[in-house]
């Protein structure tokens, strides 16, 4: 063997050393994220305890900002705002709502403390807010020293700050850090999220589903939005396939976090040769988490019947031709700015292809508490690997 190759046992070996790097590396990263929130939820609570007891007011906020930076002007981060924030960051998450919320949906684990405290003076016992919860019981008691949730080291306190001062109730707060996580986003990409509202398009109806899909995919309905927003297109009104084609791939960075990091762009137009024609499916994606194919049918026009039956070709000819023995049943999507709730109801009823039916039109979907679906992508996450 030359000194220049590798066999395939040594490259493997060489992949587990990447391997271990990369673990030990998110774990260093984890680690230091962890210590910044600790940070913020201590400043946060002895603040919040000075303001509550009227020690302090905003001017005594501003003396310390200003205290901070000129008796150590390596701290960095510590302005009036973000002080403030790092108050409304301890006052939000110690809530008893919020507390109950995160055990309901999730577990006593996520609302167990983290190992560390802070001294702050004679909270307000009649407040709304709460610290731990105890083991056994899982009940969530009031003592005097505030401590952090774990669910909060989910995320970065960019992505924290950035829910807390757009999501007003505790069940969406409490998602979009789940789903931050789950995604990997940073704060650009949560600030779309949460303005596309991802938290009622993922978890609101899914009529727009196959029978197939909810058999052969169980999790779909809240891993699949409903409402994709492609407002980064500058669409006209009036619009060919091919414009909308084109502005995707153009812009496929955005349409991918609008789909999911989940999903892998192959191809646009992908040929499928059956007998002796030949059609090609709009855009062809890879989806992860499913492994599976998902096929992506754009439209111009609102949903017509005929368009299901037009998918579900494509899709026999996928698994056929295409897909590999280790991958599920392909997916297909048919993408449209306009679908009539009750057409798209009796197409999907009997269909038994994985298919669905997904709008890309901005509408303003209400915001309301969706209990069951919530407790689905909960439940969802609690079981990823």
């Amino acid at each position: 063997m030359g000194d220049n190759k590798i066999t395939v046992s040594v490259e493997q070996q060489f992949g587990e050393v990447i391997d271990i790097i990369l673990r030990h590396k998110s774990r260093a990263s984890k680690a230091v994220n962890k210590e910044l929130l600790l940070t913020a939820w201590h400043v946060g609570g002895y603040v919040s305890a000075k303001l509550k007891s009227e020690e302090w007011g905003s001017k005594v906020v501003t003396q310390l900002s200003e205290y901070i930076r000129s008796q150590r002007p390596d701290i960095k981060g510590y302005s009036r705002r973000s002080i403030y924030n790092m108050v409304m960051f301890y006052e939000a998450y110690s809530t008893i709502s919020f507390l109950t919320t995160v055990e309901k949906f999730l577990s006593s684990e996520f609302v167990q403390p983290t190992t560390a405290q802070i001294e702050a003076p004679n909270f307000d016992h009649s407040s709304d807010h709460a610290i731990t919860v105890q083991p056994k019981t899982a009940q969530i008691v009031q003592p005097e020293i505030g401590q952090m949730p774990k669910i909060l080291e989910l995320t970065t306190l960019t992505n924290h700050i950035e829910i807390l001062c757009r999501c007003k109730n505790s069940e969406e707060r409490m998602f979009y850090i789940l789903y931050a996580n789950k995604e990997h986003l940073v704060k650009r990409e949560l600030q779309r999220c949460i303005s596309n509202q991802t938290f009622s398009a993922l978890l609101g109806s899914k009529d727009n589903m196959s029978k197939g899909l909810l058999e052969t995919y169980p999790n779909a309905p809240i891993m699949f939005k409903d409402t994709l927003f492609v407002d980064f297109l500058d669409l006209p009104k009036k619009h060919s396939e091919s414009r909308l084609r084109n502005g995707l791939l153009e812009h496929m960075k955005q349409f991918i976090l609008e789909l999911g990091k989940d999903f892998i762009f192959m191809d646009q137009e992908y040929r499928l040769n059956i007998g002796a024609s030949t059609f090609k499916a709009d855009l062809l994606f890879f989806h992860r988490g499913l492994q599976a194919l998902v096929a992506v049918e754009l439209k111009k026009t609102k949903f017509h019947p005929r368009d299901l039956g037009q998918l579900e070709f494509y899709l026999e000819a996928l698994d056929r031709d295409v897909k590999r023995s280790n991958e599920n049943p392909s997916i297909g999507i048919i993408l449209c700015p306009e679908a009539d709730r009750v057409v798209v109801e009796y197409a999907m009823s009997r269909s038994m292809s994985p298919t669905m039916i997904a709008e890309y039109k901005r509408i303003l979907i209400p915001q309301e508490r969706m209990q069951e679906k919530l407790n689905e992508f909960c439940n969802l996450f609690l079981n990823e690997d």
